[in-house]
Order: structure tokens, then C-alpha cells, then sequence
């Protein structure tokens, strides 16, 4: 069965987030012929090439002043108008902080099956199967949607990507967002000031706990994660303390990460905690207690005082990798 399958695209600082690539991957994998189109709903400056390098049929820019910030209204508006027009029998978007708000919007609008967080997708039997965690990671369930629309978020970092071909070829269409009366509007956007990697979509994170002790404590962790071009995270303990800011937290109130590689300095392993972090393909804890639940979930462990631990560790990879 051929299915016309939409992804949703995310910019993010001017750069396309590689959620959206993964997305096309889980596109392509249960279109069974059909055609994948990606869609920017954005005044962002993407000519929408690399989305067809990495898998996507078609592209539709859409303008419109109102789309040059996210507003639930202004975005739902003009997914609405595409998904009208490219008839799409699936929709995707990854889990993010706009994926998250807008496709349950635009699923309720169309009455539709929404199936959140997914971590894996493919065909089984004639049917789109998705495995999505449950109970904070701690078991996986497999789910579909029996009739119709399918609408879905995928976790970033979890369905592999396709590389680059710049051999190939598809349509680069642009498309002008009909004007909606908001009900909120953007006046102005204050953003932190970005440092480093993305947390969420980065291949391997360095996250602090506790037994960081301070601010000042942070900095080895900073110095390992440069060195690995890595994130750095926190438990929700470090930012409770002032240790970090809230934005650096992971855990089930904080954001949720599924690196190559999670490196835990200091982090006890508090089952909050463990929820944002416990996919991740490899785990790495350091901490002086032995007996420390992180050390349970953990591939390697490393029983040690985290200040000298990590410099010797940095110093290992700075060697190694030249």
C-alpha cells in the first residue's frame, strides 16, 4: 500500500535540526512506494536542497510573516493547508518542543490516531508498528493506528538517518500561508545565549550531578565535552542546587536524551533522572559511591572522585584523538 508520507522540518539558528533527516528515514522506510515531502513552515533562509539530498520527494516552503515565530495557531493554520493539499496519509515531526505542542493540535483537528515519542517505526503485516517507552523507559510498547490519518513525533537520535546524496533530485515548490486571525502573537523573543551542542540532538552528552559541588565544578565537564564535541546535561539535583541552569536538565522533568554515548559525572541515578537518560546506546557513570543505582543501568563504570577522573580522561581523549 502506497502511502504519501509529510514530515514536518525544524529549523533551528538558521540550521536545519537532523530530527528532520531522521524523520524522512522513518518516511521512506513505511512509504512502500509512495512519496515523502517535507515541509518547512518557516521565513527561514533553507532552500530546502538538503532535505531532498537526505531522502525527501518533494519540498514546500511555506511563507507567511506570521510563520517567522512559532505560534500554535499561525504553524496549525498552515499544516492544515499543505496536508490539504499534498493529501498525506502520514505525518511526522520529531519530538520536540514545537513537534510536541503542534501535532496533537493538528491530530484533535483531524481526528486523528497520534502516536508520541516514538523510537523505532516500521511495516509489520501491512501496518505502520511504532515502539514508543513507557513508565519513564522502564518497559517499550508497540502501537498503531488502526484507521486512517497517522500522526506521529519521533525522538530525536533513535531512527537513523540517510546520508547525503546530492545526486538526487526533486521538486522545490514555495507556498504562501493564508493570513489567520492569532490568538497569541510573539512581540518579542529572549533567547539564552547558546554555548556548545545541542543538548537534545547531540551524539554524546556529559551530564553532572550533585557531587559536582558547585559552578565552578561544571568546568572539567566542560573541558571533557569540548574535547568530544559533546553536550553537557545535569540531573535535576545539580540545577536545584544553582550548580547550572534548568536548561541543562535531564531527567522526567527535564529533556530527554538518547546519545551514542552518556557520560555521568556525580549523578546518583535517581529514577527521575534515569527517564530522561536510560536509552542512551552506551552509559558511562563516575561516582565515588559504589553503590550507586546509576551503576545499574550503566555499561561501564568507574568508582572515583569525578576531579580526577574526568581531567585524566580528557586528557586520554585529547591524546587519542589528536
Amino acid at each position: 500500500m502506497a502511502r504519501n508520507i509529510l514530515v514536518v522540518a525544524e529549523v533551528r539558528n538558521g540550521q536545519l535540526r537532523p530530527v528532520s533527516f531522521e524523520c524522512i528515514a522513518a518516511g521512506r522506510a513505511i512509504a512502500e512506494g509512495g512519496s515523502v515531502t517535507a515541509v518547512l513552515l518557516s521565513q527561514a533562509d533553507v532552500d530546502g536542497s538538503e532535505l531532498i539530498a537526505r531522502g525527501a520527494d518533494r519540498v514546500v516552503l511555506v511563507k507567511g510573516e506570521h510563520l517567522k515565530e512559532y505560534t500554535p495557531d499561525g504553524w496549525l493554520s498552515a499544516l492544515q493547508q499543505v496536508y490539504l493539499a499534498e493529501k498525506a496519509d502520514v505525518v511526522l515531526m520529531g519530538h520536540t518542543g514545537i513537534g510536541r505542542d503542534l501535532l496533537p493540535r493538528f491530530a484533535m483537528r483531524n481526528a486523528a490516531g497520534m502516536i508520541s515519542d516514538a523510537i523505532a517505526v516500521k511495516l509489520e503485516g501491512g501496518q505502520v508498528v511504532f515502539t514508543r517507552p513507557i513508565y519513564a523507559g522502564k518497559a517499550y510498547v508497540t502501537q498503531v493506528v488502526t484507521d486512517g490519518l497517522i500522526v506521529a513525533t519521533i525522538r530525536p537520535n533513535n531512527v537513523a538517518a540517510l546520508e547525503a546524496d546530492a545526486g538526487r533530485s526533486g521538486d522545490v515548490v514555495q507556498s504562501e500561508a493564508a493570513p489567520v486571525d492569532l490568538r497569541t502573537v510573539v512581540k518579542e523573543v529572549v533567547r539564552q545565549a547558546a554555548t556548545g551542542v545541542d543538548l537534545t540532538a547531540a551524539k554524546i552528552v556529559v551530564a553532572g550531578g550533585r557531587g559536582v559541588k558547585s559552578a565552578e565544578g561544571f568546568k572539567p565537564l566542560y573541558e571533557l565535552a569540548e574535547v568530544l564535541g559533546a553536550a553537557v546535561g545535569a540531573s535535576r539535583a545539580a540545577a536545584d542546587a544553582g550548580f547550572c541552569d534548568y536548561a541543562l536538565q535531564i531527567g522526567q522533568t527535564g529533556k530527554t536524551v538518547t546519545p551514542d554515548l552518556y557520560i555521568a559525572c556525580g549523578i546518583s541515578g535517581a529514577i527521575q533522572h534515569l527517564a530522561g537518560m536510560s536509552a542512551s546506546k552506551v552509559i558511562v557513570a563516575i561516582n565515588k559511591d559504589p553503590e550507586a543505582p546509576i551503576f545499574k543501568v550503566a555499561d561501564y563504570g568507574i568508582v572515583g572522585d569525578l576531579f580526577e577522573v574526568v581531567p585524566l580522561l580528557t586528557r586520554e581523549f585529547k591524546a587519542l584523538l589528536g
